[in-house]
């Protein structure tokens, strides 16, 4: 007979919520592989309530053409900072495609 365990309901969020948190090393690789990919990076955050049924805010405007990992990393702080008890999550918004190359929520509420 199979082992059944209990099931551990979490909200998930985004690409990486199936997985352990990242670290901070791990964060850095994501946003390094945003900025080589050539996406614009966007922050956005909200408070947990609400998270599935509205639309999460922007924080500023997208971050078009930046290259900088410090400077994303900052502005992830920074709005961490300003709403601690929001979800903060980044995008990797794709030009050519028109689409999200990647999301994902760097710090949780």
């Amino acid at each position: 007979m199979a082992d059944f365990q209990d099931y551990k309901q979490t909200v998930k969020y985004e690409t990486f919520s199936y997985l352990p948190a990242l670290t901070a090393d791990q964060t850095r690789q994501q946003i390094q592989y945003i900025v080589s990919q050539g996406w614009n990076p966007a922050i956005e955050h909200v408070e947990p309530a609400r998270s599935h049924k509205y639309y999460w805010f922007m924080w500023k405007l997208p971050m078009f053409g930046e290259q900088s990992v410090d400077r994303i990393l900052s502005e992830l702080e920074a709005c961490h900072r300003e709403y601690p008890n929001h979800h903060v999550r980044l995008i990797g918004y794709d030009n050519y495609t028109q689409s999200q190359g990647t999301s994902f929520v760097v710090y949780r509420a």
